[in-house]
């Protein structure tokens, strides 16, 4: 019997950082790629559960994509994995055009703030937002746009049929995104280490401390903790934190206790830690 490609949904089209991103979780296996404008139709095509989704949720120079970590909990999706990905922006434009003829740049708003020192040194050239880092370069080379420039990676470039004006434009080189594997799902992961949560506390005095207290009382590492706004709620927050730990009973242990402690409390995922220098 032929064996049924998966469905991978993606934010970008070919040649995105997303898809590089998908093809390290997927090495060596026949995938059919679902392209998507926006998260959001990256979390509805998540609706079907024989489709995985890969979204970028943090990037080392621009910080945390709030709005995705609300979005996993409120479409109840489970984080399976996780990928590190070095980010190289390169300017690119078509063949017959130069530096001096370019008055826009176009790119996804996450790359353009990753290359913010270098457009403020080319104040006459106009930054404008667009939905994806290598649909700006499509967009350029199918419609012949002689005065626009892109921001994308050198799969773009040469998938599109563009010239690299300037390699490496990103503002430092430790310039790394973080993606997240997500399913529908609850899908058990062999001897995960990793664990991302969310909840939320009372709004009282050390109500945080004493969750924080629980964690180290436990010896579970913090590696990351979000805040960010419940929606239609005074002053009110949820907390997005990541874990990491090494004996999975200690966890829920942990998890068991903090649940006596909080208002709410979710676990969006139990995974592998893919930085070795964190466990």
């Amino acid at each position: 019997m032929r064996k049924l490609k998966k469905n991978i949904a993606i934010q970008g089209i070919s040649g995105s950082f997303h898809e590089e991103a998908a093809v390290v979780f997927f090495k060596n296996e026949d995938v059919n790629f679902i392209y998507c404008d926006t998260f959001s139709q990256v979390f509805n095509s998540l609706k079907d559960e024989n489709t995985l989704g890969v979204i970028a949720i943090e990037n080392s120079l621009a910080g945390s994509i709030l709005p995705n970590y609300g979005a996993i909990q409120a479409h109840q999706l489970n984080i399976i994995g996780e990928t590190y990905s070095r980010i190289e922006q390169n300017l690119m434009v078509l063949p017959k055009s130069n530096f001096d003829n370019i008055k826009e740049i176009w790119s996804h708003p996450m790359a353009l703030r990753q290359c913010q020192p270098f457009l403020d040194n080319h104040p006459q050239i106009k930054s404008v937002e667009k939905e994806d880092t290598a649909k700006s370069a499509k967009i350029i080379k199918e419609n012949n746009l002689e005065h626009v420039g892109a921001i994308a990676s050198k799969t773009a470039a040469k998938m599109y049929n563009l010239n690299i004006l300037q390699e490496s434009i990103e503002s430092n080189k430790m310039n790394f995104t973080r993606f997240l594997l997500l399913s529908k799902l609850n899908i058990a992961i062999k001897e995960p280490n990793k664990a991302t949560l969310c909840f939320s506390v009372s709004n009282t005095a050390g109500s945080l401390a004493k969750v924080l207290s629980i964690l180290a009382e436990k010896g579970l590492n913090l590696t990351k903790i979000q805040s960010h706004p419940k929606i239609g709620k005074k002053w009110e927050y949820f907390f997005y934190v990541d874990l990491l730990f090494k004996d999975l009973v200690v966890f829920h242990e942990a998890i068991n206790q903090l649940d006596h402690l909080v208002t709410e409390l979710n676990v969006l995922g139990l995974y592998k830690n893919e930085l070795s220098d964190e466990s």
